[in-house]
This record gives C-alpha cells, structure tokens and sequence, in this order.
C-alpha cells in the first residue's frame, strides 16, 4: 500500500504554520527547528523558501495586515475612513494578539503594510489634511490601536471580591466583575476612544469638515 503523501511545503504552509504557532504560545516560541517539527520536514527545508527567521516573521506580520480593510477611505470621507480603518485594523491584530509587538516595528518593506499605510496616507491627503498632519493622524490611530489590540484591560483585573478590600480600594467593589464583561468593556472602550479622537479631530480642524456634516454626530 502506497504511503500517504506529505503536503507540499510551500510559503502559504511555512506562514500559516507560523502564525498558528505564534497565535498558540507566543513570539518566543517560534524558531526554524520548532516550525519545521511542526511541518514535518528537516530545518534546512524551510531555506528553499525564507533565508531567515526574521523573513518568515516579515511574512506572518503582513499576513495579519493583509485582513485589514482600507476601502472605507475610497468614499472621500475621511472620518469614515478613520473608523473604518481603525475597526478593521483592530479587529486583524485582536485576532493574532501576539504578532503586535513584531508589527509594532513599523512596514518596514512589507507590502500589505505599505499599502494600508499608503491607502491611510493617500485618504486622508485627499481628504483635504496637509500631508505632515496627515502623517500625525495616521501615526495616532496606529498608537491607538496597537495599544487596544495588546491585551485585554477587563482581563487585567482578577475575579476575585476578596482582592478588593474597601479599606484599600473603595471605588473597586465591582472590579471583580470585569472580566466577566471583558468583550463589552474593551471594545466599548476601544469605540469610545475612537469616537472621541475622530470627533476631537473634526472639532480642531472645521475646515476639513463638509459645511453640511458639521452638526452631524457620527
């Protein structure tokens, strides 16, 4: 009986192997011996298709920036834009929470990388925003979001009553409670943030905001 084939390895396998292994234990888990042990296949296999670890990592980290959706910019309004960017954009690094210190580095020459920031760029630009603000912008909600995406504030705080003495902490009696409602207090968190940078924007700078959208809230 003829012996199951192994699947081919390929860039696609090496990256999703990668990421499922990041995803699982973390940045320091991963290295060329343990991935190729998770493929299946010897160390120097993996160098038909990377040279170096750091190239599998470029791989992995614009993997996750491919999912970010930039198309909210492509109406012309930049708040839109923002929110539609910095949603999609913290929804891809939530899902791989691990990966954001690596993606904190910057693009560096990835390509989805530069392509969200050259859509974030390029919409704000033709927005109205001089270009160094521009820049600003973009570099504030990639803080933002970055910072959200990290770790779980609710999750911060343990789930247990006891930990909270009154006499120590009187504004913590529901502390313990918290992480319990951990998707409901980070991503209101996160909503609230957001709305309040996109509509501070809009306060310092009226110019840059259609006549008739000025009294709407978004």
């Amino acid at each position: 009986m003829a012996r199951p084939r192994k699947p081919l390895l390929s860039r696609e396998r090496i990256v999703a192997t990668a990421l499922e292994l990041i995803d699982a234990e973390g940045l320091p888990a991963l290295s060329t011996r343990r991935l190729a042990a998770e493929l299946g296949v010897s160390g120097p296999s993996l160098y038909n298709h990377f040279t170096t670890k750091d190239e599998i990592l470029d791989a992995v980290a614009d993997t996750v920036i491919a999912e970010v959706d930039v198309a909210a910019f492509e109406g012309g309004d930049w708040r839109t834009g923002l929110l539609g960017w910095a949603r999609s954009y913290r929804a891809a690094l939530a899902a791989h929470p691990h990966v954001v210190p690596y993606l904190a580095q910057g693009p560096g020459r990835r390509p989805a990388g530069l392509k969200m920031a050259d859509a974030a760029f390029g919409g704000m630009v033709e927005a109205g925003w001089p270009p160094a603000q521009a820049t600003r912008v973009c570099a504030m909600v990639r803080y933002f979001v970055a910072g959200s995406a990290l770790g779980s504030f609710a999750r911060g705080f343990v789930d247990d009553p006891g930990a909270y003495d009154p006499a120590d902490y009187p504004h913590l009696g529901q502390a313990h409670l918290l992480a319990e409602h951990q998707r409901q207090v980070d991503e209101g968190a996160f909503e609230t943030g957001l709305q309040a940078l996109v509509d501070g924007l809009a306060l310092h700078h009226p110019e840059l905001v259609p006549p008739t959208d000025r009294a709407r809230p978004l």
